[in-house]
């Protein structure tokens, strides 16, 4: 009861904010997200044994999340490239965990980590802020309801008809007949939704980036039972009810949204 009843209350937040929320509000709710997320991360790496530091890690990707969200210029000031701000973030990091080394085999490690939540969740989360604000409420969220329909149809065809496991070393109840259940509708979501939501994406290529975004899903879902499991842990955090932590709700956005907004931007 307790998951079902925290499900409904995500799913209606998750609408209303990305519907009806201000731009500066829905802005807000990314940044606090990202927040949450680079603690669960930060606290992953930790488990695992590498003792990166907080603080810098999470600033970092809330930096590089800036630097896709928010306007090109402030009051006639251009704002600091992302790369600018990628290379600022190493200097930096690099140079804490430099001054707090003591010795042994994981400074690389480390180094890395630390980075790692500005790659992994700021320029993801980034990019999902700018297709609102560049495509708007609907385009959104199309991915997201792609996303969604793909998960609850990956977890009801692998019941009826799972048989063959898909990384049984990752997550072993995943199944290949349940993934290829929720590529076929998550495809079919954003192919024929996107006639009203995503009109000026010729067919064609809606239903090639409907199975490429929930492949890349359902990846990223992969991705991080792998760190999961890594740490030894079951979920990222204990901060939603019945559900984990933000990571594990976010998991499958990260690995989709990146190529949802080249393709929008660019292609």
């Amino acid at each position: 009861m307790t998951r079902v009843l925290s499900g409904a209350i995500l799913i209606v937040v998750a609408v209303a904010t990305v519907w009806f929320a201000p731009p500066l509000v829905f802005k807000a709710v990314a940044f606090l997200l990202l927040c949450a997320a680079a603690i669960e991360l930060v606290g992953l790496a930790r488990t695992s044994g590498l003792n990166i530091p907080m603080w810098p890690s999470v600033t970092g990707a809330v930096i590089t999340l800036g630097a896709l969200a928010l306007p090109a210029s402030t009051n006639g000031r251009e704002a600091a490239p992302l790369q600018v701000v990628l290379l600022a973030q190493f200097v930096a990091v690099s140079g804490v965990i430099l001054g707090g080394w003591n010795g042994g085999s994981d400074a690389l490690a480390r180094v890395s980590a630390s980075l790692f939540p500005s790659i992994y969740l700021g320029l993801p989360l980034g990019a999902l802020v700018a297709v609102r604000e560049h495509e708007g409420p609907a385009a959104l969220f199309l991915l997201m309801l792609t996303v969604m329909v793909s998960d609850i149809a990956q977890y009801y065809t692998g019941r009826l008809a799972g048989r063959r496991p898909l990384a049984p070393v990752i997550s072993p109840r995943k199944t290949v007949e349940g993934a290829l259940g929720g590529l076929v509708f998550g495809a079919l979501v954003l192919t024929i939704v996107g006639v009203w939501w995503l009109p000026r994406v010729p067919i064609a290529l809606r239903a090639l980036v409907g199975v490429t975004v929930v492949a890349l899903g359902i990846t990223g879902d992969l991705f991080e039972s792998m760190l999961k499991r890594s740490a030894g842990v079951k979920d990222s955090s204990a901060l939603i009810p019945g559900h984990g932590g933000v990571l594990d709700r976010i998991d499958a956005l990260l690995f989709a949204a990146p190529v949802y907004y080249i393709v929008l931007q660019y292609i």
